[in-house]
């Protein structure tokens, strides 16, 4: 082989030490844009979830004008202090939301609740009347349910009429649709029935939960607006 043509065959390829610097460089670059993405993001996708948050507190408690987010301190509900700006609250913070109307009248609480779905989890706000135990609003959060057959839990009408005045008393059950007898059941969606189940358990879990807690509340019966 010509000692020339070996030369400069030798010359082009790169040593190891150039291809390892150049992929380094190549993810410390990668590493600093996604930081950067998610610094700049992070806040106005927060922003968003809580403008989303307070839009659904209204529409699950019809005649809601004002509320009251409330943070659960062992088996009770107390006002919450809300973070700094720039600031979000805790992963681990527990929160709910007392609905007032014009008169300044207690009229139930607004419950978020979460629950694996057939895609992923389910998230979820209800609204809930504790004189009368029954659900009178419910709406999603985030789903990523298959379309066309999971996406109907937020996209059909009559599913969600399920959710207007639904009594959580007994225990909630999912039963098929047009075989609905009992005040605590809910017309599974034809062809979606796990996730019809899934908000079904994400109700009945949820209200699980805060169940001592609400009762707690509604018997002091100090309903006091903390952001007049």
């Amino acid at each position: 082989m010509n000692k020339n043509l070996v030369a400069i065959e030798s010359e082009q390829e790169p040593s190891p030490f150039r291809l390892v610097s150049a992929l380094g460089i190549a993810g410390l670059i990668s590493g600093i844009i996604l930081v950067a993405t998610y610094v700049y993001t992070n806040p106005l996708i927060i922003a968003n979830k809580e403008t989303a948050m307070q839009e659904a507190i209204f529409r699950v408690l019809p005649g809601c004008t004002d509320y009251q987010t409330l943070i659960l301190a062992g088996n009770k509900l107390v006002p919450y202090e809300a973070p700094r700006e720039g600031e979000q609250h805790k992963q681990e913070d527990k929160l709910i939301y007392s609905g007032f109307n014009e008169q300044k009248k207690f009229i139930g609480f607004a419950i978020p609740g979460s629950e694996p779905g057939f895609q992923d989890i389910i998230t979820a706000i209800f609204g809930y009347d504790a004189t009368k135990e029954i659900i009178i609003g419910f709406e999603i959060l985030d789903s990523k349910e298959t379309p066309g057959l999971g996406d109907k839990i937020f996209k059909d009408q009559d599913f969600q009429m399920n959710f207007k005045n639904l009594s959580v008393l007994p225990e909630m059950m999912a039963v098929k649709k047009g075989e609905r007898k009992n005040p605590n059941e809910v017309e599974a969606i034809t062809g979606a029935t796990i996730s019809s189940k899934a908000v079904v358990k994400l109700l009945n879990n949820t209200m699980d939960f805060w169940k001592v807690p609400v009762a707690n509340y509604i018997k002091e019966g100090k309903y006091p607006i903390s952001n007049e």
